[in-house]
């Protein structure tokens, strides 16, 4: 299949703190750059490589996600493509129209209306006025500020000047899209309608490039992605197994914890299918424990807990309180266990957390929280802590119905 994205050994380096805020500061500076000699091939003490040689490519009407924790290149790969950066080192080839959702907003001017603005915005996106004129109900209608569309955009909330710009950017027709963190504008009802034409987007055909930190959403519109690390490409390839590595990583390495007396040395979630990180409500996972320890410990239990996004705990049960009574652990004897839930859960982000505790005596060993995460999703909208799988059996207006109608 055809690339239309090829990332090619590309390299980056900054300079950190290069800011000269007089003349007689700049010229000294110009002036030691141009006697200085091999400067490309010495890395100064304020030198940075933000890429190390990251090699890439996306075919066309691939969904490719960039996944790493702050700081890892993610932005500066965005750059780098959308040509706001050229790189150091390598080549970096795109085909095709590209738009970018790297800031929803940026070229909007504050003293003009909604309705000014969309030509604007529209225009430096690359469509013609034709193109915008021919959209522009749709893009009105997707925004939702249709009442205030003739209202300069400095009267707008934070909320409806962000959906304005976002429905402008997501109605261009690109060859190539790339997406930076803007799935989370507006409201939660909002923030559904950008996901759908996302991937509404994707199912045209077109190539898009989607960096964020809602791994859930990764999850569901990706196929593919790459988990960078301090500028370096770590891993390539499909998007549970990249997610998986990197929630790993997240998660700690728990050789900081071998020199407890009982500690958790693994744990893991998985289906029939093997290891997983997205799960269907009401799905049955198994969760499998390791404990181990540097010394003979007795009346041991494994305690295990299931927190949403905000930490909240919605599960806490233990092998002792489920009827197993307790266990003993040595250096030379671990113990393992295998905990089976059926996740009625609704659409979200949970964490799984373990914990060694010893009941008695009042003491824990050990904890690991999170040790391991899921992405629940659901075609229904449902939310709260639980999925009670509803249903509407019956509805009716209660004028058609008979109910509250006059005598």
């Amino acid at each position: 299949m055809e690339a239309v994205l090829r990332f090619d050994h590309v390299s980056k380096r900054f300079r950190k703190g290069e800011m000269y805020d007089s003349l007689r500061d700049l010229i000294p500076a110009l002036t030691g750059r141009l006697f200085r000699r091999n400067r490309s091939a010495e890395l100064g003490k304020r030198d940075f490589w933000a890429l190390r040689d990251v090699s890439f490519e996306v075919p066309r009407g691939e969904a490719f996600a960039i996944v790493g924790s702050n700081g890892a290149g993610k932005s500066t790969i965005l750059k780098l493509l959308s040509g706001i950066m050229r790189p150091t080192l390598g080549t970096v080839q795109v085909k095709g129209r590209l738009t970018a959702l790297i800031e929803v907003g940026a070229g909007f001017h504050p003293d003009l209306t909604g309705r000014e603005n969309v030509f604007l915005n529209g225009a430096i996106l690359g469509m013609s006025r034709e193109e915008i004129r021919r959209k522009f109900d749709e893009i009105v209608e997707f925004s939702g500020v249709g009442e205030f569309i003739d209202t300069p955009v400095k009267r707008y909330s934070s909320g409806m000047y962000a959906r304005l710009a976002f429905s402008v950017a997501a109605h261009v027709d690109p060859d190539v899209l790339l997406v930076d963190e803007v799935l989370s504008v507006g409201d939660y009802m909002f923030q559904q309608k950008c996901a759908q034409k996302m991937a509404s987007v994707i199912r045209s055909g077109a190539t898009v490039i989607f960096v964020s930190h809602n791994l859930r959403a990764v999850a569901e519109l990706c196929n593919r992605a790459l988990l960078l690390e301090r500028g370096r490409v770590v891993q390539i390839g499909p998007t549970e197994e990249v997610i998986k590595a990197y929630l790993d990583r997240s998660h700690g390495d728990r050789r900081d914890a071998s020199d407890r007396e009982a500690y958790i040395s693994r744990v893991r979630v998985q289906s029939e299918a093997g290891e997983v990180v997205q799960v269907e409500p009401g799905q049955r996972v198994r969760v499998d424990v390791e404990v181990r320890s540097s010394k003979p410990v007795h009346g041991l239990a494994v305690v295990l807990m299931v927190t949403d996004n905000e930490n909240y705990e919605i599960f806490n049960t233990s092998t002792e309180r489920l009827g197993c009574g307790t266990f003993s652990v040595s250096p030379d004897d671990p113990f393992r266990c295998s905990f089976e839930l059926d996740l009625h859960l609704p659409q979200g982000t949970f964490h799984f957390g373990t914990a060694v505790y010893r009941y008695d005596i009042q003491r824990e060993y050990d904890r690991w929280m999170p040790c391991a995460t899921v992405f629940v999703r659901s075609p229904v909208d449902v939310r709260g802590a639980a999925n009670l799988y509803p249903r509407v059996v019956e509805h009716a207006n209660a004028s058609l119905a008979g109910i509250g109608s006059p005598e």
